[in-house]
């Protein structure tokens, strides 16, 4: 049992492994410790687990809005979750008739099709030769297919196809405004590169936001951009589902302020960012390495609006109906503009907005003949602006008499969106800025940053959240790694 400490005394622990946070990474840290016949017990604060993947009646009854994370390639493309039974545990997985389309002045729209060839065809189509350049750009990072995947999703273990991640650095290290404008004519390629680099929440000239590019596109490409029926909370659900399948357990409404609140365990597993860490440990974490957590960055946070509407988005083009994620933001000269004053600490009057329009694909979502949309955009960490005009100025410039459809809206500024998700940090989604410097060194420089030296505890503790390598996203590799860690050092048979 506890000493009231963290400590163990005497005798057997009570649990193999303690988890810290029932996020998707927490989840995942349960699933490898419960699969290898262990006894894990996880620890959630909030009413039910899911942490990124929770679904709720944000705005009105009846219609079922994702609060944080809606669209998820890396459910069927992370190594993490590949390969679980999540579909014998209730997921339900939804293809939209394309990934995504980006809507542009004068009634065009960018279309990225799960097809690589329909997608080259349709660029060529605008300007000559973007499509010989996409199969270069993207395309060839879809064809390496799942084993350079895996190695961008374990950045710090050697290598399995280190030719093909070299030649993944050599564009992927590159700024997008640089790659897009040179190695393409038309705006439609451009706009689609822009767009998706737009998700590391950097400027678009910063190192490495062509690789966020190639990535997602390259898994739109590979997998698709699916949703979960019935929300993404049904992920989370599949995830308890499996842990108590292996004999687990996960405790919702139990914050862990302290190592007194930890259960005795040999290994804990914390789901959390450095700031919870050094909350709920103090003192007993080394001075060195408190003061190398204290200068952990994080990056810009997210505006988010969720709406009811009494039907579909009057998309000026109808084309773009058929994407379950669309990007509103015009030209890549436009996004790159905004995103940078966003960098600068300002709030951009044309912002970036990702939507995800999942009612048109799930009917669960919305009552008959209504509709949910989901979107956010980037503000700077911490900002209390109010975006909501901003946003709906911009889907409206491509969607006229979009306001004319809203029966209601719920609005997440950066406080709220991190009320509901104390990992995000001044509304940063990715559990630590996300630019080249923070990549592999997420929290601290190490061979192994995960590893929480606690050297006056029994327990072996572990960071296996976002904040660690390879950071944000639903896929659960930050759970993944630090647990094959515990279960190599602490949880040996």
């Amino acid at each position: 049992m506890s000493d009231g400490r963290g400590r163990s005394g005497p005798g057997r622990t009570e649990y193999d492994a303690v988890v810290i946070g029932a996020g998707p990474n927490g989840l995942v840290a349960a699933v490898e410790v419960a699969m290898a016949g262990h006894r894990v017990l996880v620890l959630e604060a909030a009413d039910s687990p899911g942490g990124g993947t929770r679904t709720e009646e944000l705005t009105l009854d009846g219609f079922h809005h994702d609060v944080c994370s809606a669209i998820h390639p890396m459910g069927l493309a992370s190594p993490a979750l590949r390969d679980l039974p999540l579909t014998d545990h209730g997921v339900r997985w939804i293809h939209p008739g394309v990934p995504l389309a980006h809507p542009l002045d004068g009634g065009r729209a960018a279309v990225m099709e799960q097809s690589l060839d329909a997608t080259a065809d349709r660029l060529d189509a605008v300007a000559h030769g973007d499509g010989r350049a996409w199969r270069s750009v993207v395309g060839r990072v879809a064809e390496s297919g799942f084993g350079l995947l895996d190695d961008l999703l374990d950045p710090i273990s050697i290598p399995h196809h280190p030719i093909r991640l070299a030649r993944f650095g050599l564009t992927g290290i590159q700024g997008a405004t640089r790659v897009g404008r040179r190695r393409f004519a038309g705006d439609d390629a451009r706009a689609l590169l822009a767009g998706m680099a737009a998700h590391g929440l950097q400027p678009l000239g910063s190192l490495a936001t062509t690789g966020y590019a190639t990535l997602l596109g390259a898994l739109g490409h590979l997998v698709g951009w699916p949703l979960v029926e019935g929300g993404s909370q049904r992920l989370a659900e599949a995830l308890v589902s499996i842990i108590e399948a292996h004999g687990g357990e996960v405790r919702c409404g139990v914050r862990v302020r302290s190592l007194a609140d930890v259960p005795s365990a040999t290994a804990v597993l914390a789901d959390v960012t450095p700031r919870q860490l050094v909350a709920i440990a103090g003192d007993e974490l080394p001075a060195r390495y408190r003061s190398r957590l204290g200068r952990y960055r994080h990056g810009p946070g997210v505006f988010k609006v969720d709406w009811a509407l009494d039907g579909p988005v009057p998309w000026a083009v109808p084309e773009v109906a058929r994407a379950g994620t669309v990007h509103v933001g015009g030209t890549i000269d436009e996004i790159a503009a905004a995103e940078a004053e966003v960098g600068a600490g300002g709030h951009p009057d044309r912002p970036f907005v990702l939507v995800a329009q999942q009612s048109l694909f799930d009917p669960t979502r919305a009552p008959a003949g209504r509709q949910t949309l989901w979107g956010y955009c980037h503000v700077p960490n911490g900002s209390t602006v109010d975006m909501t005009g901003r946003i709906e100025a911009q889907i409206e410039r491509f969607a006229p008499g979009f306001r004319d459809r809203i029966l209601a809206r719920h609005v997440m500024d950066t406080r709220a969106v991190e009320a509901h998700g104390i990992n995000y940090v001044g509304g940063d989604i990715n559990g630590g800025a996300a630019d080249i410097r923070q990549y592999v060194t997420r929290p601290i420089t190490a061979l192994h940053p995960w590893r929480v030296p606690l050297p006056d505890l029994d327990s072996g503790w572990y960071l296996c959240s976002s904040s660690i390598p390879p950071g944000g996203g639903v896929h659960g590799m930050g759970g993944r790694i630090a647990a094959r860690d515990a279960l190599r050092r602490h949880l040996r048979s």
